[in-house]
């Protein structure tokens, strides 16, 4: 059975009645309110839809994550980042940032980032619930003039010590894994020991994503969410790589 939701109930069902097939569909309709998204998440369930789709949201069995600890950084990778051919920050255009996921030139198949996803994740950063990281590049004109841009990064949805990936992009190369690196150094800091995935791909498999039961996911979930992120955790700054 597939479940329709209620505008005027946040409620989601349980996520153990999630379709086998397609994989972790649990439900349609309802929003994508500030609330309704916080509430989803709380229980490890995204929405995720394209424009001719209604909205549609997933608790897919099994789970993608990242063990922050076995992030595959190869040696052609080390040498990139030793270089520092670019600079990393925190949380300083995110809208930039989910436009440019949307509209990102590898992803040949269309893009599930509607204006719709777009405006509510805005939103989420906007009352500190989503955060992106920023690769820049600098270089300097013929006149000395100091020039950055944006080359790379990604976002995502982050309660307490949670974070649940959701895009990301590069237009020069190694930004996003450069993104990556950055964002599991970050979170290491508070002790956080994974990286919510979602859905497993060959980038991020290349980069050491396993995938997890739902029943394990949970439980990581559910102690991730009981972390306490010190208050200026998410400020905007410059990250460093090593």
């Amino acid at each position: 059975m597939l479940y329709q939701l209620d505008d005027n109930d946040l409620s989601f069902p349980p996520i153990k009645l999630a379709l086998t097939e397609p994989n972790g569909l649990l439900a349609f309709g309802g929003d994508l309110s500030i609330e309704r998204l916080k509430n989803a998440y709380q229980q490890g369930i995204f929405p995720w839809y394209s424009s001719q789709d209604p909205l549609m949201w997933w608790s897919p069995n099994p789970r993608a994550i990242i063990p922050i600890d076995t992030l595959k950084i190869n040696r052609t990778l080390r040498k990139f980042i030793k270089k520092s051919p670019y600079r990393i920050t925190l949380n300083q255009k995110f809208a930039e940032v989910i436009d440019f996921c949307a509209d990102a030139p590898f992803r040949k198949d269309g893009t599930w980032i509607v204006d719709e996803m777009q405006a509510a994740y805005i939103a989420l950063h906007q009352r500190g619930l989503a955060h992106s990281i920023e690769v820049w590049q600098d270089h300097q004109d013929e006149n000395n003039n100091h020039h950055s841009k944006l080359v790379g990064g990604l976002y995502g949805v982050t309660i307490n010590g949670f974070f649940s990936g959701e895009s990301m992009f590069y237009t020069q190369p190694n930004a996003s894994k450069c993104a990556l690196v950055a964002l599991a150094k970050l979170l290491s800091e508070i002790n956080i020991d994974f990286i919510d995935c979602q859905l497993l791909n060959p980038f991020l498999a290349d980069m050491g994503a396993i995938e997890v039961s739902r029943d394990e996911f949970t439980q990581m979930k559910d102690t991730a969410l009981s972390v306490i992120v010190p208050n200026n955790f998410w400020d905007p700054r410059t990250l460093s790589l090593c």
